[in-house]
């Protein structure tokens, strides 16, 4: 039987006409079982149901926050309300096409990998459109640097399109603390620690303007995250000297406390339970 899969789609006040289009091209090319979008903070503008004025296409489930609480809580919260077999996120800006994302999609329920990720920096990949130099700088300069501190050695961890099973976030769940932009090295740093199978496969990609990444706060946030996932990863491996180290007491991202939702939920409609948050694109 064909595992069932689940897309989550972090949006923080997308454009409508690009997400709408996005999610139509993602229900064609795959078709998975559930579609949901995490929207956060749609604005001052918004109406008393901005779930509704995004006219989202039929069959999708939205759950709409008040604040902006970044990317990683927004995924994580996508996907506590999935109930598939793989679990799968695409960045709001469309940048990975639809196609691409199936690809990602394609090792998991295939039964090759417990977790995939796209990747624009592969040498297979097709990137159609750069990024800025500033950016493309840093994220070159930060993925050449992860790369010799993390077990998985991929040539891109921030690509907004990866898939993973069920079981495998069963996993990694309780290990992710990052609510923002990080939350994508850290996945992967915990996925690697917890011995799960990786795949990195190459994707088409074009860099979409509007992008809400600073080259500064971010790339700041990007160095602390990696920093915090290494030593996060050495805790899971039961590094003595990171045990030494740790002073941590946080709390992981499933088991914060959910935000202000709009909309008493179901499809296309905001959740009541409200611990949905959001990220459009790279953040």
């Amino acid at each position: 039987m064909q595992p069932t899969v689940g897309v989550v789609v972090p949006a923080y006040r997308p454009d409508p006409g690009r997400l709408r289009t996005y999610l139509r091209s993602l229900r064609e090319t795959l078709a998975p079982d559930e579609l949901r979008v995490e929207l956060d903070a749609p604005g001052a503008t918004a109406g008393p149901d901005p779930v509704a004025d995004l006219r989202l296409p039929d069959g999708v489930d939205c759950r709409a926050v008040r604040r902006r609480r970044g990317k990683g809580a927004a995924v994580t919260a996508g996907f506590e309300a999935l109930s598939t077999d793989v679990y799968a996120f695409a960045d709001a800006d469309g940048a990975t096409p639809a196609a691409s994302v199936a690809s990602v999609v394609d090792p998991v329920t295939a039964g090759e990998a417990d977790l995939a990720a796209g990747s624009r920096r592969h040498p297979a990949a097709d990137v159609r459109s750069h990024q800025t130099f500033a950016r493309r700088f840093l994220g070159d300069g930060f993925a050449w640097i992860a790369r010799r501190l993390l077990d998985a050695k991929l040539y891109d961890y921030q690509c907004g399109a990866k898939a993973l099973t069920a079981e495998a976030w069963t996993g990694v769940r309780d290990h992710l603390y990052e609510p923002g932009f990080a939350w994508d090295i850290e996945l992967v740093a915990v996925a690697a620690a917890l011995d799960y199978r990786i795949a990195e496969v190459p994707v088409t990609w074009e860099d979409q303007p509007g992008s809400t990444v600073s080259p500064v706060t971010d790339a700041l946030d990007m160095g602390r995250g990696l920093l915090v996932a290494r030593h996060r990863a050495r805790l899971i491996r039961d590094d003595r000297l990171h045990r030494l180290l740790d002073r941590e007491d946080g709390v992981a991202l499933v088991d914060r406390p959910g935000g202000d939702a709009f909309g008493d939920g179901g499809p296309g409609r905001g959740d009541a339970d409200g611990d949905g948050a959001a990220g459009s694109g790279p953040r």
